[in-house]
């Protein structure tokens, strides 16, 4: 690519054709991916009091719905592409700005689009039974490329050009799969109730804090960080829309709008999905699910064999829609970093056809490629989800920084509760942020060590900026 300097004038402008429908649907289909359908049994390994598995996943929602409400004042205040990272420029400078785009483009984003396109080909596999992680189709000395890999690779390519030729084929792919994922989930949900074959006592005792083998390894405060992350994986990518917030008609209503009601939605569909698990599997039974494949282990004990048919068609329409909507929102944060003049330039190239950002598109897609091809779907979860975490406590904090470095900016939607619920927000998030590293230090150290290697780049293409 082209350096800041050498770079032709381009076309940077962007279409506005996203309704409060389509923008609602992007948040949801972008959340529920994989994670409700695995992280329930990789977090019963950690604790074993359903009350307390139940309550990080509404602990979770509360968190997730109070950051929105931040997100929202300032995405109604700055309905430009980019999201975070526009926030953050403002709030902080350019260099914050820059760092999170940075992260996000080479761990947080692209992180989250691997795992989740590695759970698509994982679940492809009870279909295929040659598709799977531990089916190595090429061998590299120690390293191998597995079957699951190959196929993550053809789903981010396919998707990447679905999303390049066009806004509206991105959002009707997302409307589309985003209402059959949630369908799916109210159907798990009401044959648990109809079918009567789980047990109201899986769902005591409410309190405790009792631990399971790998909690008691860690120890009490590990442990519980340990499971949450899972939890905030999968809540994770609710920002989504604020990096196409230039793209979203009418973006100082429609921005609030769909950030609530998208959050407040995802939430009743988790929580009712983990306790339909719980009233099918013990929590004692949960932790040891063959391939961690929790949602398919209740619906079988609901109806069959069937069951587990109906749960793996039900994974691959959620992780299809969710890499749609990651990677449609996803690269607009690239793009503005790009007609910042703080990337390569050519990344804020918009297709003289299609009207989107191709280029941005592009790397996006090759970045989540070569993620895809370094690790396995449990540690590319714990890469995301402390990285974006920081953020998000940064993010947050950034509220209270515009407040007063900008009184005068005009904000069609002001949180509400503040500075409480803020304030609520960062301080919960910010015990999660401590233990998160104990738990898995290894991939949450590789996260910020990505974010530090930020600060050099940014220094080369601040000093190559025109």
């Amino acid at each position: 690519m082209a350096g800041a300097a050498t770079a032709p004038a381009v076309e940077t402008r962007l279409v506005r054709g996203l309704g409060l429908l389509d923008a609602t649907t992007l948040i949801v289909g972008s959340v529920i991916g994989s994670g409700i359908f695995f992280a329930p049994a990789y977090m019963a390994r950690m604790i074993q009091t359903p009350g307390l598995l139940l309550g990080l996943w509404i602990l979770g929602g509360l968190l997730t719905l109070a950051g929105a409400l931040s997100y929202a004042e300032m995405a109604a205040a700055l309905p430009r592409a980019g999201g975070q990272y526009v926030f953050l420029s403002e709030a902080f400078s350019p260099l914050f700005g820059f760092l999170y785009g940075w992260t996000f483009l080479l761990a947080i984003n692209t992180g989250f689009v691997a795992a989740v396109s590695v759970a698509f080909a994982k679940t492809l596999g009870f279909f295929l039974p040659a598709v799977g992680e531990g089916n190595a189709v090429l061998s590299f000395g120690q390293h191998s490329v597995s079957s699951a890999q190959v196929v993550a690779l053809v789903i981010i390519a396919v998707i990447t050009y679905l999303n390049v030729t066009g806004l509206r084929t991105g959002a009707t792919v997302q409307n589309v799969f985003t209402i059959a994922k949630v369908a799916a989930l109210a159907i798990l949900v009401i044959l648990a109730v109809a079918t009567g074959k789980g047990s109201a006592s899986n769902l005591t005792p409410v309190v405790g804090l009792e631990l399971g083998a790998e909690g008691m390894r860690l120890g009490l405060f590990a442990a519980i960080a340990g499971a949450m992350s899972k939890a905030l994986f999968s809540y994770d990518a609710w920002n989504s829309v604020t990096f196409a917030a230039e793209e979203v008609k009418d973006p100082e209503r429609n921005l609030p709008r769909s950030l609530i009601l998208g959050t407040l939605g995802i939430t009743l569909i988790y929580c009712s999905a983990v306790t339909a698990y719980l009233y099918m599997v013990p929590i004692t039974e949960m932790g040891g699910v063959a391939e961690s494949r929790i949602a398919t282990e209740a619906t079988v004990r609901m109806i069959g064999p069937t069951g587990g048919a109906f749960v793996a068609v039900a994974i691959l329409v959620s992780t299809f829609g969710c890499v749609n909507g990651l990677t449609l929102a996803g690269a607009r944060v690239v793009y503005a970093m790009g007609r910042d003049g703080l990337f390569f330039r050519n990344v804020a190239r918009v297709h003289p056809v299609y009207r989107t950002p191709a280029h941005a598109l592009a790397l996006h897609g090759v970045v989540a490629a070569v993620l895809t091809l370094t690790g396995t779907y449990g540690n590319l979860l714990d890469l995301t989800a402390f990285s974006s975490l920081l953020f998000n406590v940064l993010t947050v904090t950034g509220l209270f920084v515009l407040r007063h470095r900008q009184p005068d900016l005009n904000r069609p939607y002001r949180v509400w509760g503040h500075p409480y619920l803020p304030a609520l927000y960062l301080s919960v998030s910010s015990f999660f942020l401590v233990y998160i590293p104990v738990a898995n230090p290894t991939y949450a150290g590789l996260g910020l060590g990505l974010t530090l290697l930020g600060v050099p780049a940014y220094l080369f293409w601040r000093r190559a900026r025109p």
